[in-house]
């Protein structure tokens, strides 16, 4: 196969994957851990108005989701690449990354949250992926 088209077709699948993963412990957080009384998390506005209710704890599955969601997207993608494996993994990381900034628009959050979930749930995972995928290389002696 082409390697531009392998690489093309393993970035939209890193991106499917690691949204599924991000979605799925987004949609099971609220079974492990439940949101505060009263508060709605149906809807932007609901979350929006029921923010200063939430705890710490409330933040571990959000910032969990991006995290695994943007690792596993990343180590689906570079281990489907052609060629370039680490480019692509931390491709993936950067538009989860750009999704994480422009949530942070939409959905409020401490201070504290934005700043951890988008210093070390993204372009680190994303990192930690390719560096996996691309495997160490092997000086070559001459």
């Amino acid at each position: 196969m082409n390697p531009v088209l392998r690489n093309v077709l393993a970035f939209i699948a890193g991106v499917v994957v690691g949204s599924i993963v991000n979605g799925g412990l987004i949609m099971i957080s609220g079974s492990v851990i439940p949101p505060p009384a009263g508060a709605d998390v149906t809807t932007t506005e609901g979350l929006q108005a029921s923010i200063h209710l939430f705890e710490p704890k409330h933040f571990i599955f959000p910032f969990l989701a991006h995290a695994v969601g943007t690792f596993v997207g990343a180590l689906v993608a570079g281990k489907l690449a052609g060629n370039s494996k680490m480019k692509i993994a931390l491709g993936i990381g950067f538009l989860f990354l750009v999704g994480g900034i422009s949530s942070t628009f939409m959905i409020p959050a401490p201070t504290w949250f934005i700043v951890v979930d988008l210093v070390f749930a993204y372009i680190p995972m994303a990192y930690i992926a390719g560096k996996l995928v691309a495997g160490k290389r092997t000086p070559v002696y001459s």
